[in-house]
């Protein structure tokens, strides 16, 4: 039984090629004989020693009985991936335990939040996928990347699917699911005292998981951005912001047009707006970064009013 078993022993368990190869064979057969329905394809006995070099039928059946009810689950109908098997099998095949290719620097458009410059590059630093000001000097951003993503992808691809990664964590972030494990996120807003940022956003939103540990850090303004008002406000106005990079948000932060404040405490609320051109959209927040009213508004005599 897996509850009987420590963390060692459950990575101990791959300490032996043919288990390896098990694993490996049973998400090769399942992709080949997989048909079109819910849930995995079973695979008989039989099934896995036609994909799997091993001695004879009763060493396959140890290793089987070891790897089951850890990364294998068994019914009357054969055999399949438990979660635990299906994460490390793709973990295995995408071959993300190797070093990525290298990439960079490459120019990219935007501009740096602390200078203001147009000076920013994007290369690889070990496994993370970073964006630094080449005026100032800074690190303007940066985010985990896994090999097979460099891989599979040029330059120019590559950049547009760290886009889309980016896009898709800070939805997660927003509804207060972890992207690394799928628990729940608990978030705070907090004041950072000497903020490099601009004065437009003084705030930071501090989103964390208590299961696997993992930390994510956003601006404020940048919190929101992929909130549905948002979405639906620039895409009025042509904008998409879903396709666009975090740090192609950097320049409304740094000429601050986007800027947030704290409108009220006991308990806390606070305001972004995002403006463009004469539009803007307010969003309030709570203390948890949450969302609670939005509304639009148009800019008349210098002043913003309901739209």
């Amino acid at each position: 039984m897996t509850e009987n078993y420590s963390v060692t022993d459950i990575f101990r368990l791959l300490a032996d090629d043919t288990r390896v190869d098990i694993l490996r064979a049973v998400a090769v057969a399942q992709y080949e004989l997989e048909e079109v329905g819910s849930g995995s394809t079973e695979l008989a006995f039989s099934e896995i020693y036609d994909y799997v070099e091993v001695e004879n039928t009763s060493k396959l059946s140890y290793h089987l009985s070891e790897l089951t009810g850890t990364y294998l689950r068994k019914s009357d109908d054969g055999y399949s991936l438990t979660h635990a098997g299906e994460r490390i099998v793709r973990f295995i095949l995408s071959g993300n335990y190797q070093q990525p290719d290298s990439f960079g620097p490459k120019p990219v458009e935007g501009v740096c939040v602390f200078c203001g410059e147009e000076a920013l590059e994007a290369f690889l630093s070990h496994q993370f996928f970073r964006i630094d000001c080449s005026a100032c000097e800074k690190p303007v951003t940066g985010q985990p990347i896994t090999p097979a993503q460099v891989k599979t992808h040029d330059d120019n691809a590559l950049i547009q699917s760290v886009k889309r990664q980016s896009a898709e964590v800070a939805k997660q972030l927003r509804i207060g699911m972890c992207p690394e494990c799928g628990a729940h996120l608990s978030a705070d807003i907090i004041e950072v005292p000497g903020n490099p940022l601009p004065d437009a956003d003084s705030f930071l939103v501090t989103s964390t998981c208590e299961e696997c540990l993992r930390e994510y850090n956003s601006p404020l303004t940048y919190s929101v951005v992929h909130h549905p008002a948002s979405i639906a406000f620039h895409w009025d106005r042509g904008v998409d912001v879903s396709s666009q990079g975090i740090w192609e948000f950097n320049e409304h932060l740094y000429k601050g047009d986007w800027t947030s404040e704290q409108i009220e405490s006991n308990p806390d609320e606070y305001e972004v707006v995002l403006r463009h051109e004469r539009d803007a959209v307010r969003l309030v927040l709570d203390s948890t970064a949450t969302v609670i009213r939005t509304e639009r508004v148009r800019r008349e005599n210098g002043e913003f009013h309901r739209s």
